[in-house]
Formats: C-alpha cells, sequence, structure tokens
C-alpha cells in the first residue's frame, strides 16, 4: 500500500515546519519527511516512496506497523474507557501488569507504570536511593537513559554534555567493549575480567556504602549495540550483592522481544533487582513504560508512601495495546522469529558482508538487535567519522545514510554505525530485502577507506 498526493505532503510538510519544534534538532536545518502511512515493516511518504523501515523508527516498533490486533484493542478499549487516574483499580492496567511480570524473571511480581522509559529510569533510581538510604547512581559511559534529568545524567552519550545542569551523585564507568577495548584486553574472557576489576575499583573508591544502584542497559542500544561478555552481568550481580547495591536492568529497548528473548537478562540467566522497560511493551502504539519491582523492594513502600506518580500512569489504551501486544507475540511466536532471524539470516549474512567490504571493523547482535561499525581502516580500526562528527566531518555517514534512503531503506544511524534494528515480525524475506540493500550501500563507505 502507498499513497500519491504530493499536495497533501507538502501541506503537511509545511504546517510541520510552521509549529512542529523537533527533538535534538537545529530547527532550521532539518526537513523532516512526511509520512503518509505504515504497515508491517514498510512505511511511505506523500510521494509514492516506499521505504523497509530497518529502524523499527526508534527501536520500538517490535510488532510492527498497525499489527490489527493492537490496532483493534485500542479501538474496543476507546469504547469502553478513555481515562482512568492511576489510583483506581482498572482491567487493562491489571492484565498488563499481570502479563509483564509473568514474563519477567524471579520475584519481580509488581510493575510501575510510567509514559516512557526515561521516566521508568527517574523512577528506579529514586526507587532504589530510598530503598537503599544512599545518594550515587553508576552507569556505563556508552549508555542512553533517557532525556529527563536524571535519566540524561546517567546517560554517557553526547547529548548529556549540554544537558548537565547540577543533578548529584551519577558517576561514570566504562563497560565491557572488547573491539576498542578501554583495558586493553585480547579477548572477550579478559574484557570481561577486567570490565568487572575495573567496576569494582570504582565502586570501592566512590565509598560503596554512598552507592545506591547500577544502571545497565542489558546491552547497550543507541550507544553501540554492544552485547555483554559472558560473565559479566553475573559479575555485576554477584558485587551488587556483595556491596548491597541495587543492580537496574534498562530493558528500554533491549526488551519484549528484541535480542530473542522476552527480557534480555533471559539470554545470561540474571535476575536484577529492577528492570526499566517502555517502547517494545506495545510497539509504541501508545506511550507506556515501567518499572517491574522485585519483591523486597517493593516491602520498603508496603507501607511507606512511595514519593512519585504521573496522571497517565497505566493508561488504560496504552495498557490495553500492551496487552494486545504480548498476547499476539506469543500466539504468533514473535519473540521466537526474532531470535532465528538473528542466529540465521542476520548474523550469517552480516558476517558475509564483513568479509566483503573494506569499510565494515565489526559486526555484533543477537536477535534484531545488531550493529555493524565502520571503519577507515581495519587494522588500525579508526572510525569511519570521528566520536561525535557534524557537519563535513560526518559526510561519510551522511552519503552511507542517503545511499540506504535513495535505495528503499530507512537505516538507523549513529556515528559511524549502521544498526540492523527491523521489527521483531519481519519476514526472512524482508531482511534479506534490507541486507542487500546495505551492502549496496556499503560500497559508498568503502570509497572513504584507506
Amino acid at each position: 500500500m502507498s499513497t500519491l498526493d504530493p499536495a497533501a505532503g507538502q501541506a503537511v510538510y509545511d504546517a510541520d515546519r510552521a509549529h512542529v519544534f523537533h527533538s535534538w534538532s537545529a530547527q532550521g536545518l532539518i526537513s523532516p519527511l512526511a509520512v503518509a502511512g505504515a504497515e508491517g515493516s514498510y512505511f511511505w511518504d506523500y510521494d509514492g516512496n516506499r521505504y523497509l523501515d530497518f529502524a523499527s523508527q526508534l527501536v520500538n516498533t517490535n510488532i510492527g506497523h498497525q499489527h490489527p490486533k493492537v490496532v483493534a484493542a485500542i479501538k474496543a478499549q476507546a469504547d469502553k474507557l478513555c481515562m482512568i487516574q492511576p489510583a483506581f483499580a482498572n482491567d487493562a492496567r491489571s492484565e498488563a501488569a499481570r502479563l509483564i511480570t509473568e514474563l519477567a524473571p524471579g520475584d519481580l511480581n509488581r510493575v510501575f507504570f510510567t509514559n516512557g522509559g526515561a521516566e521508568a529510569n527517574e523512577n528506579a533510581i529514586r526507587m532504589a536511593r530510598l530503598h537503599t538510604g544512599r545518594h550515587k547512581v553508576l552507569s556505563t559511559y556508552r549508555s542512553y537513559h533517557g532525556a529527563t534529568a536524571n535519566a540524561i545524567a546517567l546517560t554517557g552519550d553526547p547529548r548529556r554534555w549540554p544537558n548537565e545542569t547540577g543533578v548529584s551523585g551519577i558517576v561514570h564507568f566504562w563497560g565491557p567493549y572488547a573491539y576498542r577495548s578501554a583495558f586493553h584486553a585480547d579477548g572477550e574472557a579478559q574484557e570481561c575480567e577486567r570490565a568487572l576489576t575495573h567496576l569494582e575499583n570504582t565502586i570501592v573508591f566512590e565509598g560503596a556504602q554512598t552507592i545506591a544502584a547500577i544502571v545497565l542497559e542489558t546491552v547497550v542500544g543507541t550507544a553501540g549495540i554492544l552485547v555483554p561478555p559472558p560473565g559479566y552481568l553475573a559479575g555485576v550481580r554477584a558485587l551488587c550483592d556483595k556491596y548491597g547495591i541495587i543492580f537496574i536492568a534498562d530493558e528500554v529497548m533491549a526488551g519484549f522481544g528484541r535480542t530473542g528473548a522476552w527480557f534480555a537478562v533471559d539470554n545470561w540467566d540474571i535476575t536484577p533487582d529492577l528492570i526499566t522497560f517502555a517502547k517494545g511493551v506495545n510497539s509504541g502504539y501508545v506511550p507506556l513504560g515501567g518499572v517491574i519491582i522485585s519483591d523486597r523492594i517493593f516491602e520498603t513502600f508496603r507501607e511507606r508512601p512511595f514519593p512519585g506518580g504521573l496522571t497517565y500512569s497505566g493508561h488504560p489504551l496504552a495498557c490495553a495495546a500492551a496487552v494486545a501486544t504480548i498476547t499476539a507475540m506469543r500466539e504468533e511466536k514473535i519473540v521466537e522469529n526474532a531470535k532465528w532471524l538473528g542466529e540465521s539470516v542476520i548474523g550469517p549474512e552480516l558476517r558475509a558482508m564483513a568479509e566483503r567490504h573494506a569499510s565494515v571493523g565489526e559486526v555484533r547482535g543477537l536477535g534484531v538487535f545488531w550493529a555493524i561499525e565502520l571503519v577507515k581502516n581495519k587494522e588500525t580500526r579508526e572510525p569511519l567519522v570521528a566520536y561525535n562528527a557534524a557537519g563535513p566531518a560526518a559526510q561519510p555517514m551522511n552519503e552511507f545514510t542517503a545511499a540506504c534512503k535513495a535505495r528503499g531503506l530507512w537505516p538507523f544511524v549513529n556515528m559511524n554505525r549502521t544498526h540492523v534494528v527491523p521489527p521483531c515480525t519481519s519476514t526472512e524475506g524482508e531482511v534479506k530485502e534490507g541486507l542487500a540493500i546495505l551492502d549496496e550501500a556499503l560500497t559508498v563507505a568503502d570509497a572513504f577507506c584507506a
């Protein structure tokens, strides 16, 4: 399906430019695409151009665009009850919480609902601080946790820099990244060992008794799709237990099928104290996020009020969408599909591309959550563009991105990487179509190699 109505598209674009203020952008330097519609793994504009969505929008349409079961559930809930404030019990909210906790590991049996991932991380931090009576929170440099005050302070990527406004108690450390090791490691096992030693040293020198929580993206998302080496998350869990620190797993991007498991922690059989989620829980059809809470932390607030809340916490339309999404993912074996695509299609195809292209330094990932790291030189591993490059310095990645879009693929590009993050519902044919376009576009990147 596509829409051919250039005049309507121009009207949408003009109204956007006249009235909409866009995130993370210099307003006069952007030209947003006017989108007319979407279905499954594709979306299209008003000029008849159709794009394979290899970004899943912002890595959140895990169930694809316009899934009929989720759309029907939203419509049915709207007919029944559009809004009820969070102090009441509501069937959609209760059922969403039941399904989510049923999927979560261990004793994570309660859900505090938010509107998105940043608010989930804000409230998880608050819970950890109140539960422990401590203030400091540790997170990695290569991370993104959201754009609210504490969440952006936790974040490691450059979006933090202009947003640091006096939030206290945030300490950053280096997580594992064997391809660009901060620890001069010669392999994953050594990377894991040295990264855990570094983390424990950070804990000791910051004062373990002052640290409330360690917040980790289970698999680092926007900052590189960094899959932790075997043993790392278990080591973090052990350090948290040793020093009485709360382990918060940020699964906003990695959760709900993205890694080929319901939660990314399931890949390593780890149970954190809190899990934050959003995005894939209902594919973003209606904004929803939350914190999944262990029994131990729940007990802190059994008779002590939790000092936080949101007008739209557990919004009925969003929760109905979550119930329908989780149910459809179970019925249609969508999580299993994501796992199979990663193991049988995406992984092998990307590894073959790495052999063919001078610009591909490393491929990594699992499920439908992969990164291609582009370099100028495979031996030196110099990035194709410098960290946080902009303007002319970002030309190689800009040309690569343009080559993808010209061929009908919408990529997720960040710094010197392109991420392969299609919907979990993608077919083998759709994934191979997208990978073939990436293969062609990489010849553009190859031209910039030394």
